[in-house]
């Protein structure tokens, strides 16, 4: 399994919620941030988007798609310079999930968001900038654009299934957007999806996120990397911002957690499953990375919605940093 798909796996999505906006005239509509991932995309005509309350005008056209990963509120907009109003009360009286302002239809967006568990999400989102737009003439806008036409067409007539392929479609955008994301040569991403563009460290984290349960040594890596050991444990903290046994116990861990909500196989089993061969010990690695013993992990069970939270935004209003592929 390739590294990002191994790392959305272990994501465990709590709720998924598409949405399409239908707007003629002048308008513009403000939104409050959402937990965790929000997307967007233009099917006809154009918006400009503004993240955060001083972030920069971002103007879009149709094919366009963004993603927002840190809870920022946003707003968007028919023309730039427009103060906008409440967007809520609009898709308050949407039907079927088709929300309008307005009169007429000279643009018509979609949307959609993702909640993942808080205990796993940030194995991702900490890797990824506030804000993915991905232009609709660029290199993933093919695969993008049959995904969002498809999309745009299920959230226009909520036939039977649509609700299903909606989420599944919104997974397909969101792949997609961080697909463009990993790819860009900008060093908007980091940690390490942007190690995996690395000609040293991509090759080691692809074996590590392979097969997370082996027993992965320093030495082993290194010689993966064609480098010495002590040139490789730098290069890796650099590139991916943990030691290379720190980054395997995190992925490990997560996965071990994903086990211990998702099945019904027993502690021990589960530590013996991700290469501990004592309780103990898998317990004291578990603790380390998760908070909270493994057992107790298991009782919580899988956490439902949570009230939205954009503290983890603080991090990030000085500059809101706009990708563009």
């Amino acid at each position: 399994m390739d590294p990002l798909s191994r790392v959305i796996e272990l994501l465990t999505v709590q709720s998924a919620v598409s949405s399409r906006l239908e707007a003629g005239g002048t308008w513009a509509l403000s939104f409050p941030g959402v937990r965790h991932v929000k997307f967007g995309a233009v099917h006809r005509g154009e918006a400009w988007l503004r993240v955060g309350p001083d972030g920069v005008e971002q103007h879009l056209v149709a094919g366009d798609c963004f993603v927002l990963t840190t809870g920022t509120g946003y707003a968007v907009a028919s023309a730039p310079g427009l103060e906008p109003v409440d967007g809520l009360p609009v898709f308050g009286e949407a039907v079927d999930g088709r929300a309008r302002v307005g009169t007429g239809e000279d643009v018509v967006l979609t949307g959609g968001r993702f909640v993942f568990d808080d205990r796993s999400a940030r194995l991702l989102l900490d890797v990824l900038p506030p804000l993915v737009v991905v232009d609709g003439d660029g290199e993933h806008a093919a695969p993008l654009r049959a995904a969002l036409d498809l999309f745009a067409h299920e959230t226009a007539g909520r036939r039977l299934g649509a609700t299903l392929l909606t989420e599944l479609l919104g997974q397909v955008v969101f792949v997609e957007a961080l697909r463009a994301a990993a790819d860009a040569e900008d060093g908007r991403v980091h940690g390490w999806l942007a190690a995996l563009a690395d000609d040293r460290i991509g090759p080691v984290l692809r074996l590590m996120h392979e097969d997370p349960a082996r027993r992965w040594t320093v030495p082993e890596l290194a010689r993966t990397a064609t480098m010495s050991r002590s040139a490789f444990a730098v290069r890796f903290r650099t590139l991916v911002g943990a030691p290379p046994l720190d980054h395997l116990l995190r992925l490990r861990m997560h996965a071990a957690g994903r086990d211990l909500q998702r099945g019904t196989a027993t502690v021990s089993a589960v530590g013996a499953a991700w290469g501990y061969g004592s309780d103990a010990a898998f317990s004291n690695a578990f603790k380390r990375v998760m908070g909270t013993s493994p057992s107790a992990w298991r009782a919580q069970g899988t956490p439902g919605p949570a009230l939205p939270d954009v503290t983890d935004a603080a991090r990030h209003t000085d500059a809101v940093r706009t990708l563009r592929t």
